[in-house]
């Protein structure tokens, strides 16, 4: 098929763009050039954010539309008004950020929405996608990582457990949090264009286990080649932070865990790294290869001031 991937050179869409380009799809990438392209692609040169560069694409059509890196509803429509709605479907890569404060988990699909959330845009476009007839498929991911990950997640904690820091930790580190690997989105992504059951379909798409904040801290270290009682540990007040932030503190603060029976059980898809096999593909194949030797702790020691 004819696929067009807004962007596509980094993280999300590169693993994507792999995953297609290997199964014989033609690639058309429309991306700003700053990084270096795949081999086997057309490249559409152009900023999504400026109305005349997507000018370009005009009068094109694909089969398939993947944008994984539209976060309001404009950015989407205004895709959709040069290129016309995909013969086949368009791919989303959405978040399950855009879900409301919940007691109960794991989270479905069809929890609410919190209208506040700043990745509220990605549920707009959703509902956009559906309420236009644009046959989609939409994925809200969890915490993705994995090689190439921009946001420092992992990173956050191999740089501070190789070079003997402490480690802040919100409380007792009980919070249960849930990550997913990259490759096993892109690899749902591709496999729900074999799926008819996946038109104009939402699902979450992460790993199947959450896992305490402990826990990760535990086998971050690990994959380090660490022992969990050498790591310098230090609690801090989950309240001095805004539990969503992200900003001194990596993850938010509290339980975030979602259902993904939906997507396994209609793709028949399973993923294939469990959270150690995972950060070791992220450490030695990534981290590794650019080690942070000197953190940046400001933020860290703001979580520990009365």
């Amino acid at each position: 098929m004819k696929v067009l991937v807004l962007g596509g050179t980094r993280f999300v869409g590169k693993a994507l763009v792999k995953k297609l380009s290997g199964l014989g799809h033609e690639i058309f990438l429309f991306t700003r050039g700053n990084n270096p392209l795949p081999p086997n692609v057309h490249h559409l040169k152009g900023d999504r954010k400026i109305s005349d560069d997507l000018k370009c694409l005009s009068g094109m059509r694909f089969d398939v539309i993947v944008d994984s890196s539209g976060r309001s509803l404009q950015d989407t429509q205004q895709v959709i008004a040069h290129t016309g709605v995909p013969n086949h479907r368009l791919l989303y890569v959405g978040s399950a950020g855009v879900y409301s404060e919940s007691k109960l988990f794991p989270i479905s699909e069809e929890f609410p929405i919190d209208d506040q959330s700043r990745h509220h845009g990605k549920a707009e476009t959703e509902q956009w996608l559906k309420d236009s007839n644009i046959p989609f498929t939409s994925f809200r991911p969890t915490y993705i990582y994995g090689p190439g990950n921009y946001n420092p997640i992992e990173s956050w904690f191999f740089s501070r457990i190789l070079n003997n820091l402490t480690i802040p930790m919100p409380g007792d580190g009980l919070y249960i949090t849930q990550l997913g690997h990259v490759d096993d989105l892109a690899d749902a992504m591709s496999r729900s264009l074999e799926c008819d059951c996946a038109r104009d379909n939402i699902y979450n798409c992460s790993s199947i286990n959450g896992i305490t904040i402990f826990g990760l801290i535990e086998i971050a270290a690990e994959v380090c080649g660490k022992n969990i009682n050498e790591i310098s540990i230090r609690s801090f007040d989950p309240r001095k932070i805004e539990p969503k932030a992200r900003k001194a503190f990596p993850l938010r603060i509290g339980h975030f865990v979602t259902d993904i029976s939906k997507i396994q059980q209609d793709l028949s898809w399973h993923p294939k790294y469990d959270l150690k096999s995972g950060l070791l593909d992220s450490y030695e194949n990534d981290y590794l290869l650019n080690p942070v030797s000197e953190p940046d702790l400001t933020r860290d020691i703001q979580l520990f001031n009365p």
